[in-house]
């Protein structure tokens, strides 16, 4: 059932011209972050993208959206992770937003993608939660400290890491409370996303 606002990550494989036909949301922040390949999107809102790898998708589902997804390559998987966020109030009015985040802005940081109040450049959802992304070189380290009544989730997309202490390798996820830092450290290299929730 999801951990605090965090509702859903599917890390998805979509084989070549294989996807999703058109299907509603509504109630929902909904971040696509492309790991390989390449996805072709088209919504009720008349947004029609392809977005690649490295790039970040943020869609609004709010009051009801319709949308299809497809891996558009001749051959190849596509492979994305997609997060959904419980909105910060219901019936919103649905947005889209797509934004290119290289990966020499996570290496070895903390990268804000997304956030409350779109500071720092990041995009803006309807959550008070922060997202980051971080490509760590092997044996480097981050830190992420959490102010007080926060938590996070810890989601590998590619790689091993330890975070204070806990090995977690492609496809973990780690729920975090009452803890005042995350001590993110790489093994042979990692992609990680982090979710600093209320």
């Amino acid at each position: 059932m999801g951990f605090r606002a965090l509702r859903v990550i599917n890390d998805d494989r979509i084989a070549a011209g294989a996807g999703f036909p058109m299907h509603s949301h509504r109630d929902m922040e909904i971040i696509t972050y492309m790991l390989d390949g390449a996805i072709a999107h088209r919504d009720s809102m008349g947004n029609e993208a392809e977005i690649r790898e490295g790039e970040v998708q943020r869609m609004t589902a709010g009051s009801g959206v319709m949308h299809s997804e497809f891996n558009p390559l001749k051959e190849g998987k596509t492979r994305l992770l997609q997060i959904w966020l419980r909105p910060r109030e219901r019936g919103l009015t649905p947005g889209y937003e797509q934004r290119m985040f290289t990966p020499e802005e996570k290496a070895n940081r903390l990268l804000l993608m997304a956030s409350a109040d779109g500071r720092d450049g990041s995009m803006r959802i309807e959550q008070d939660a922060d997202l980051y992304a971080s490509v760590l070189a092997p044996g480097s380290a981050v830190e992420h400290r959490l102010a007080p009544g926060r938590h996070a989730w810890l989601q590998t997309a590619r790689g091993s890491l330890t975070v204070n202490g806990q090995t977690l390798r492609e496809g973990d996820g780690a729920a975090v409370s009452d803890e005042g830092a995350l001590a993110i450290e790489s093994g042979e290299g990692a992609e990680i996303l982090l979710f600093d929730l209320a």
